[in-house]
């Protein structure tokens, strides 16, 4: 599976670790292929949760088409807030 990632997307690795987030697209790779949990956004797109550490998750949006897989955004959460929406 390709996964190709957004401008958007792309600027949140810097950005997030200027936060001290450091994830890299391997760790985004493995949540969209085999996440915790699974959902839809609040605008319909897909969404895949894995675990950052025993407080955190790592929340990823993106879309699939085919064997291409787009990643839209992503951005770590305290466990529970998205979590209780499934």
């Amino acid at each position: 599976m390709k996964v190709v990632y957004t401008k958007h997307a792309l600027e949140k690795f810097q950005f997030l670790k200027r936060f001290g987030w450091i994830i890299s697209k391997g760790t985004i790779r493995q949540t969209v292929t085999t996440p915790h949990w699974r959902g839809v956004s609040r605008f319909g797109q897909e969404t895949a949760m894995s675990l950052l550490d025993p407080t955190h998750i790592l929340r990823v949006i993106f879309d699939q088409e085919g064997d291409r897989l787009r990643v839209i955004t992503f951005h770590p959460a305290r466990r529970g807030t998205y979590e209780s929406t499934l």
